[in-house]
């Protein structure tokens, strides 16, 4: 299992502006290296990003092999209403993490 580590203001006024970070634990092998006895290492990367503010989809991102380890991610959205950011990373290989955080709107 993944790690995730995201950062959200716990609580914001309504209309503020809000700045998300994002980051999963992820080796992100791009299938274009070898092994020191030549053999390919098998592609294995986080290929999709999103996040959904109360089901709404607020951000989203294709990742491609170009991406380094443990991909970073920063983006801002609006905070209209108290409610649960969830942030969602699939990959290769079934790769799948999901995480949520809550904000407070006032």
């Amino acid at each position: 299992m993944a790690r995730a580590l995201i950062t959200v203001p716990a609580s914001a006024r309504h209309g503020e502006i809000i700045e998300i970070k994002a980051i999963v634990g992820h080796p992100m092998e791009p299938g274009f290296r070898r092994t020191q006895l030549g053999t390919l290492i098998p592609r294995d990367i986080v290929t999709q990003f999103a996040c959904t503010y109360n089901g709404v989809e607020v951000f989203s991102a294709d990742l491609y092999p170009a991406i380094s380890a443990n991909p970073y991610l920063a983006f801002f959205t609006v905070a209209t209403e108290s409610g649960t950011l969830v942030f969602n990373w699939i990959g290769d290989n079934g790769f799948s993490v999901t995480e949520s955080a809550a904000i407070a709107v006032t």
